[in-house]
Formats: structure tokens, C-alpha cells, sequence
């Protein structure tokens, strides 16, 4: 058997609910630490003096009661765990785990027992529910019973408001000796219960002391048990045992001091729960300090911590008394440093402007609203760029829970800082690849071409594929001009709908009006645009196009980048080449600048002889086709309805056939049967002259 046994997932319950934990048996002590506050509770092995195990709600449980009267109950253990755990505690405790079952007959009457901080209720010498009194907040009495009422815990489901107890009568003789058993029973209760009440004198008092959370001035009376906080409107009581750390922060001007107090649970103001107090100092503030007890006294109960007349600043003597006497130590800040050399970094959280402070276990944010983020349960951090402008940044924090917390419009010269103490406390960073690729140069976040070189490889990508496709894109471009007439081509097109148009014209019946001609030309620039060019076998004796500046480079230092990284990927080779290009200097780039202006003259000479000699000749320029094909449409939108016309009647000159009304009605007929089912077939130009050329027969009228 080891040293230790350790379970994960086991429960405590606090004040009703259920928080969830990890639980360690060692030699020395036992040990469970809250996973919800990072608590932790240490029961020494000497002290332990019982042990049982018994069915609860969450599975198996175990009773431990200590000499010293504190009880500890854990739950969520599995069957299977009470023989190793029973034989571990006789090995290294001496002690004997011993099975309690617990009576679920229901019944409402029995036997309360007070054992330590427990009143336990029993029916036939076993417990039907145990009540810890330090959930008691009050204990009223009637005439013959006893009220209990409970702290409520904002975060259990259902709560327990109260309990009565009915306490029968004693007999005659005995009370006239002594108390009434219900007096008897009120006073064991509120011996144990957390019933706050000030009674005696403070042991001292801050005047008007500002605070941020609960916002407002407050007089601060510190009791031996609890804290007590006076103002103009609300009063609060904080027990010592509530405070779970104090933290002592300097403010980024060096001028004042934060005093953040954590509790739990929370204090409570209607609806609203704060759980930090927080307050603010001036450096600059003094105090003399005078203690409402003997300098005995003082020695006694603090043990030096504290002396009876004390002097110094504001902020040291508020933090040496609450450390005398909630006995924790203070956090405060650790080695971290930022850019303007302040333990802190400006940011915002929820559209609050505050203080982030990396600590050495944990993040503190003040202060509104204040956020305490341990190490143990963060899951990972993120850098991300800022949303709104390029000189800032944003640090998320992300939970086992799931959680996120964003810290928003950082300073960029925050970002070395933060990234090297993050990365010191070996916290998961989700973007650390990207974010170590750009580390360590000064313009991270200069201006707004942060990520370039992501554009370079985007940029490299695509000439890429146009340097592979140059000569297929080219020459097929070139031989489909060639064969490609615009004029011709606006011919047929013209012809295909103006005979129509026409002959609609010449109907005695008069046809269509001038809005339904309008829109015919229109359903032509629909079939212009679906016609594309039909491409031909590239020209292979054509001239290649010629290289940027940028690939002359890379084909002249691809080798040297595979020789200083060798496995690297076409990918990481494209990124790495980007990065190093955009590194080189104006005097280091002019080089390649000239040798690409050289090599595009070059290309020029070469096209310009391949055309001479007859290759590509009559294959106008993309400019010039761009320009002609802007002014066909041109010419095409503005003469559609009369060029049409007069094209049809130029290219019909040498055939003057008389068209009969059946013809053309045929024809008109045949034309709206086909646009109705969305179907146009173009005709070539010789089909068109033989149509009209031909007399009606039986074939046209079946059409």
C-alpha cells in the first residue's frame, strides 16, 4: 500500500450544497482542497480519533470527528473504497472505520444528542439526520419549543429556512431547581451556533474608509470573531470565517493601494452578492493605531502580530490587523513587471475599464466587476487580435468549467511581457505556434499589415497557379481571339432576332407595341454573355510570360531555404520565403526589381517577333479587345431595334423573295411556341438567308 491515497470528485457539503473536491489520505494528515475556491482543509492524523462509513445521498460517505470536537463528513465514495481506506487508516492511523447505518423509518419524534459542533436527531439509537450548528443563525424559544433558523446559501437549489423542536416539560421538582429544559436546549445550541452578535467593545476602528465594492465610505470595526462594516445606508457582517485570501495591489500610479478581501459565501446587498471587498488607500495616508486591550491581552491572543499602539500608513496597519486576525497570509504581487514598469496591465472587461495583475498563482482583475482566476483551474489562454483597432490586443482565459473570460484593448507593448510570464507558468496557450513565429520583434502590432505575410501566402498561392497556367491561359486566349469576330458575331446575333422583329413590322395585324420591342434586345444580351470563347490547343511556340521580382528571388533561394531547413514542407517553404522576402531591404530588392524590368522587355521583343514571323499575328491585345468589346456592346444596346433592321435588309439585298402573311405568322407563331418553353436554338446565318428565301409549305406551318 502507498503513502497516500488520493480520490477525485468527492463532495463537502457547505452550509446545503454540495461542492465537489479532491480528498488525500496521508501519513501526516488528511488533506481536501475545494475545486469551486481552492480551500483547503487539513486535518492532522494525530488528531483524529473516529471514523465511520455509512450510506449517504452521493453513494458512500465517511464520518471523521476529530479530539479536538470538529467533524468532517465527505461524500461520493464507491463501494469498492472501504476496504482499502479501512485498511490504510488502521496502518497509519490506528484507527478502525467502523459501518453506521443511518434510520430511514421517517418517524418525527426521538433523541437529540449535541456531539461537538453536530446535534444529531435519533430514532432507536440511530441518526436520522445530523444539523451542524454552525449553520445556525438564530435560536428563538416558545413555550415549549425551539426555533432554529440557518444561514441561507445563495447557490443551493433548496434551502433549509428553519426547524422546531419540541421539548417536553421536565418535571416539577426539577425545574423548580434548575432552568427549563428548553432554556437548556437554546443555550447548547447558541454555544456552538455562528450567531453574530456585537457585544463588548472593538478592538478597533477605521474611520470612513473608501470602497469600491460595496461602492461608498464605510467605518470599518474590527470584533475578535467578525468584521463589521458601518455605513450611511447598509451594515455588514463578515465573519473572519468567511474570508478566504487577502490580496494588497498597488495601483498603476504608484500613488494608491488596493485591500481586496475574498469571501465566501458573498455579502449580500437585496439581489446583489459581492464577493470581494475592496478598498482603496492613499499611499500618502498615515495612522496612529491604538488597540482596545492590554498590551497582555494583545500578547496573548496574537502572539506578537500585534502590539497595542501602532503607527505607519493607512494601508500597512488595516492589512496587519486583518492578518493577525483572520490569520492568512497576504498575497501580493510577484515579479511580473509590464512595459511601463508597473506590476499591472490596463484593460478593459465588459466594457469596464481596469487592472489585470498576474500574480504568482493566479490573475486578480479590479475592479468591476473583480475576478480572482487561479492557475490550477485555468484550462488554457488565447492572444487574439483587437477588434476594434490594431495597436491593442485581447488575453482570454478560458476555464476547465468552460468559462471565458476576455481582458480586452491591452497596449501592444504589453504583449512580450504577458506572453513570457504566461509562458514561465507553463499555462496552455491555444495560438502558440502563430503567436512564437512573430515573437521577439518589436513590430508585432505596429500597424495594421501585422499578418502579411499571411498575405504573401495567399500572394504566393496564387502566382503560383498563374506561373504553372501561364502559357495554357495565354495562348488559348490568344487563339480564341483569333478566330473570334466581333463584328460577324453581332452580326448573327442581330440576325437571329431582328428577321423576327422585322417581319412583325411588316404584319398588317400591327403586332407588338413599342415597350415589348424594347425588351427583346434586352433577352439578347443574355445570350451574348452565356456564349463564351471556345478555347484551342495552346500555342506551344509562343513565348512564356515573365517572372515578378519575387519569383526570381525565391527560384534563386529556394534551395538555400530547403538547405537551412531541411523536411520543410512546399507550404513552410511558400511561408518561410514571404517572411524573408518581406525582411529584405529596398537596396537588396532593386536587384531583382531590374532583372524582372529586364526580363519583361525581353518578353516583350520576343512577342513582338513571334507575331512578325506569323505566329499569334492577328490576335489583337487584351487591351484592345477589352476596348472593341466595350464599344460592340455599346453599338449592340443603341442600335438593336433599327441596326437590326437595316443589317437584315443589307444582308437580304441579293434575295428580294416577297414574304407572304402566312409565312410570317407561321414564323411569329413558331418563335412565341419556343420562348414559352424557355428554349432558344440559335441559327446560323446561312439557315436564316434559306428560311427567308424559301416560300411557305407545309413544313413551316407544322413548325
Amino acid at each position: 500500500m502507498g503513502d497516500t491515497l488520493e480520490f477525485s470528485d468527492i463532495y463537502q457539503e457547505v452550509k446545503g450544497s454540495w461542492n465537489d473536491g479532491r480528498l488525500r489520505f496521508g501519513r501526516q494528515s488528511v488533506v481536501y482542497k475545494s475545486s469551486k475556491t481552492g480551500k483547503v482543509d487539513s486535518i492532522p492524523a494525530a488528531e483524529l480519533s473516529q471514523a465511520q462509513w455509512r450510506r449517504v445521498c452521493l453513494g458512500q460517505g465517511i464520518k471523521l470527528t476529530t479530539s479536538t470536537g470538529h467533524i468532517y463528513k465527505y461524500d461520493g465514495f464507491r463501494d469498492t473504497d472501504f476496504e482499502k481506506i479501512s485498511e490504510y487508516f488502521k496502518a497509519h492511523y490506528k484507527v478502525e472505520l467502523s459501518e453506521k447505518e443511518l434510520c430511514v423509518k421517517g418517524w418525527n419524534w426521538g433523541t437529540t444528542k449535541f456531539s461537538g459542533p453536530l446535534l444529531s436527531f435519533e430514532v432507536s439509537d440511530s441518526p436520522a439526520f445530523e444539523i451542524p450548528l454552525a449553520s445556525v443563525s438564530q435560536c428563538a424559544t416558545g413555550k415549549n419549543e425551539v426555533t432554529l433558523e440557518f444561514h441561507q446559501n445563495d447557490e443551493a437549489e433548496v434551502s433549509l429556512m428553519e426547524v422546531r423542536f419540541y421539548v417536553p416539560p421536565g418535571d416539577t421538582a426539577t425545574t423548580e431547581e434548575g432552568p427549563e429544559p428548553v432554556e437548556v436546549f437554546r443555550d447548547r445550541v447558541l454555544s456552538k451556533a455562528d450567531v453574530i452578535q456585537a457585544t463588548g467593545d472593538a478592538v478597533c476602528i477605521f474611520k470612513e474608509l473608501q470602497c469600491l465594492t460595496p461602492r461608498g465610505r464605510y467605518d470599518i470595526r474590527i470584533y475578535p470573531s467578525f468584521l463589521h462594516l458601518h455605513g450611511k445606508t447598509f451594515d455588514y457582517k463578515i465573519p473572519y470565517t468567511t474570508v478566504l485570501r487577502l490580496f494588497l495591489l498597488p495601483h498603476k500610479d504608484q500613488r494608491q493601494m488596493f485591500f481586496m478581501i475574498s469571501l465566501d459565501p458573498p455579502i449580500k446587498q437585496g439581489q446583489t452578492r459581492y464577493h470581494f471587498l475592496i478598498l482603496l488607500f492613499s499611499k500618502e495616508e498615515d495612522l496612529s493605531l491604538s488597540l482596545n486591550m492590554t498590551e497582555e491581552e494583545v500578547e496573548k491572543r496574537y502572539g506578537g502580530k500585534l502590539s497595542k499602539n501602532m503607527s505607519g500608513s493607512l494601508y500597512e496597519m488595516v492589512g496587519r490587523v486583518m492578518k493577525a486576525l483572520v490569520n492568512k497570509k497576504i498575497t501580493v504581487p510577484g515579479n511580473f513587471l509590464g512595459h511601463s514598469g508597473t506590476q499591472c496591465i490596463t484593460c478593459s472587461y465588459k466594457a469596464s475599464s481596469g487592472l489585470l495583475y498576474p500574480l504568482e498563482r493566479g490573475f486578480v482583475y479590479i475592479h468591476k466587476p473583480p475576478v480572482h482566476l487561479r492557475f490550477e483551474e485555468v484550462s488554457c489562454v488565447n492572444f487574439a487580435r483587437g477588434t476594434t483597432t490594431t495597436r491593442s490586443f485581447d488575453f482570454e482565459i478560458e476555464t476547465k468549467q468552460g468559462t471565458q473570460f476576455t481582458f480586452s484593448s491591452i497596449e501592444r507593448e504589453e504583449y512580450g511581457k504577458l506572453f513570457d510570464f504566461v509562458t514561465a507558468k507553463k499555462l496552455s496557450i491555444k495560438n502558440r505556434g502563430f503567436k512564437e513565429g512573430i515573437k521577439g520583434k518589436d513590430d508585432m502590432l505596429e500597424d495594421s499589415d501585422e499578418d502579411q505575410h499571411d498575405a504573401y501566402l495567399e500572394r504566393m498561392k496564387e502566382e503560383g497557379k498563374i506561373r504553372e497556367e501561364a502559357n495554357d491561359s495565354d495562348d488559348s486566349d490568344g487563339e480564341s481571339d483569333e478566330s473570334f469576330n466581333p463584328g460577324e458575331e453581332e452580326d448573327d446575333i442581330a440576325e437571329e432576332y431582328d428577321s423576327k422583329a422585322s417581319a412583325s413590322d411588316s404584319s398588317a395585324e400591327g403586332g407588338d407595341s413599342d415597350r415589348e420591342k424594347k425588351k427583346r434586345p434586352a433577352k439578347k444580351a443574355k445570350v451574348v454573355k452565356e456564349r463564351k470563347p471556345r478555347k484551342k490547343p495552346k500555342d506551344s511556340g509562343a513565348p512564356k510570360r515573365p517572372m515578378s521580382a519575387y519569383f526570381l528571388w525565391l527560384n534563386a533561394s529556394r534551395e538555400s531555404i530547403k538547405a537551412e531547413h531541411p523536411g520543410i514542407s512546399i507550404t513552410e517553404i511558400s511561408k518561410r520565403a514571404g517572411e524573408m522576402w518581406r525582411e529584405l531591404g529596398k537596396e537588396q530588392k532593386v536587384e531583382w526589381d531590374g532583372k524582372a524590368e529586364e526580363a519583361k522587355k525581353n518578353y516583350e521583343v520576343a512577342m513582338r517577333e513571334y507575331r512578325e514571323s506569323g505566329g499569334g499575328s492577328s490576335a489583337p491585345s487584351k487591351k484592345e479587345r477589352k476596348k472593341k468589346g466595350g464599344k460592340s456592346d455599346e453599338k449592340n444596346k443603341k442600335g438593336t431595334s433599327g441596326g437590326g433592321r437595316e443589317r437584315e435588309r443589307e444582308r437580304t439585298t441579293g434575295n428580294d423573295s416577297f414574304k407572304s402573311r402566312e409565312f410570317i405568322s407561321s414564323e411569329e407563331s413558331s418563335s412565341e411556341s419556343d420562348r414559352g418553353k424557355g428554349k432558344r436554338k440559335r441559327k446560323g446565318s446561312d439557315e436564316l438567308e434559306e428560311v427567308a428565301s424559301t416560300p411557305p409549305s407545309s413544313d413551316s406551318g407544322s413548325d
